[in-house]
């Protein structure tokens, strides 16, 4: 069973943080802890797991957010976000020292920070991965297991964040800003490029079979000459998907 994401939140005003929190465990995130000062939060991190940290650049101490960001960045191995009202340039030229996972402007929608957390988790994962950093497989399957991305994606349909599993996805389509993501008995309009979200699936099972399509093979129920079938839906296909399709039929 996959566990929630766990995250700590370093915020010096308690009805924001407050706010915060409510809209994270709404989505189905865990709370490690809700802290004000960075003494507190270098306490949590020692004594606690956590996947990633939401920080307040100016904090109710001496040391800001950004001494935060720096300790993060040199005692462990995780991601984390800055949430900041000040979006002047020396604050971001400031916080972009420590190189952080995300920066995420007040006020801000519950929707603004789930997508500042799935972006940061992913990309997070993916770079130590690919950069070759893991001392051992063990510490890269450790965090492929935080990512709420490993086996499914998260999608809003109207107040609520479905879980979809990437095998329940048979096709996507592009529809001008949107995308129609499509399973066995549901679709969801999501607001993404069509390269974008292709990006964070599985790389063994959806491909871009036309401009405004991606599909997952293990759906196709059918093939002619232009196109492909997939639950009585008609699909165009690219002359490269139909030679990448039939090729892999033979092999």
């Amino acid at each position: 069973m996959e566990h929630p994401i766990k995250i700590l939140i370093v915020e010096d005003n308690v009805i924001i943080a407050d706010d915060m929190q409510s809209m994270l465990e709404e989505i189905g995130y865990e709370i490690v802890d809700n802290v004000i000062v960075y003494e507190q939060a270098v306490d949590v991190l020692k004594n606690n797991h956590v996947d990633l940290v939401l920080i307040d650049i100016i904090l109710a101490s001496d040391k800001t957010g950004i001494d935060l960001g720096k300790h993060i960045r040199e005692t462990y191995n995780i991601p984390f976000i800055f949430v900041t009202s000040n979006s002047d340039r020396a604050t971001v030229e400031n916080a972009k020292t420590v190189k952080p996972d995300g920066y995420l402007v007040k006020p801000f929608e519950q929707q603004d920070l789930y997508t500042s957390i799935e972006i940061a988790l992913s990309n997070f994962n993916y770079a130590k991965k690919g950069a070759g950093k893991m001392e051992d497989e063990e510490a890269a399957d450790e965090i492929t297991s935080n990512s709420v991305l490993k086996d499914s994606i998260f999608v809003k349909k109207q107040h609520l964040y479905y879980r979809i599993q990437f095998t329940d996805i048979q096709f996507i389509k592009a529809d001008n800003v949107y995308l129609e993501v499509n399973t066995v008995d549901k679709k969801f309009l999501v607001r993404s490029p069509l390269k974008d979200y292709l990006e964070k699936l599985p790389k063994n099972k959806f491909y871009r079979a036309h401009k405004s399509y991606i599909v997952n093979v293990d759906h196709i129920d059918a093939i002619n000459s232009k196109d492909i079938m997939i639950n009585n839906n008609l699909i165009p296909i690219s002359k490269d998907f139909k030679e990448f399709i039939l090729s892999s039929m033979n092999s």
